[in-house]
């Protein structure tokens, strides 16, 4: 869902407008395809925070990111269960998001809640490893903007023990967007700018 939602570089994207994008493609891709099928309960119910990051350096958003991990261990877990920090203005270049990751990572450990959160990793432009960058199965990770989803383990391991198959996730998505393909893809795509 990328293309919608990129904005020329003079004139950067708006919160709400980045805001409304991220929904979008939360409602008509993550739900809407049931990429995640986690995601459909804290969506609906008001669970999930969307921050976004005015970052415009990683070591800006590295702080962003200490202090949404921090929000996200402080809140009420039946209030937020996850929470997506939005990173519009930094790590537009795939390959520079993936190496931050690895910063992020660090950030949980430094702050001790490696086993408590974990992230995960959405962009326009992701790509997984020895997948071309044309494949539909990298759709399964595309975002409108760089994004950084914040998920408490718990909430993991008790969709594990309503018996969800978290292993054939993946399997599913791909044969999903396969089935959808890329006309099915910009489909979706469509709409994602408010």
């Amino acid at each position: 869902m990328s293309d919608g939602a990129r904005t020329d570089a003079s004139q950067p994207p708006a919160h709400d407008a980045v805001v409304a994008a991220t929904r979008h493609w939360i409602e008509r891709a993550v739900i809407g395809l049931n990429l995640c099928p986690f995601a459909r309960a804290p969506y609906v119910q008001d669970r999930l925070r969307i921050q976004v990051s005015g970052a415009r350096d990683t070591e800006a958003l590295a702080d962003d990111l200490r202090a949404e991990l921090a929000w996200l261990r402080d809140a009420d877990a039946t209030q937020y269960e996850t929470s997506l920090l939005v990173h519009p203005f930094v790590l537009g270049d795939f390959a520079d998001y993936n190496d931050f990751l690895d910063a992020a990572d660090a950030v949980l450990v430094e702050m001790e809640l490696d086993g408590e959160i974990q992230v995960a990793s959405f962009h326009p432009d992701y790509q997984f490893a020895d997948v071309p960058a044309e494949a539909i199965e990298n759709a399964t990770n595309r975002s409108p903007y760089p994004t950084l989803h914040l998920l408490r383990e718990s909430s993991i391991d008790r969709a594990v023990e309503s018996g969800i198959d978290t292993d054939a996730i993946y399997e599913r998505n791909i044969e999903t967007l396969r089935g959808l393909g890329h006309a099915g893809w910009r489909a979706l795509e469509k709409d994602v700018d408010p």
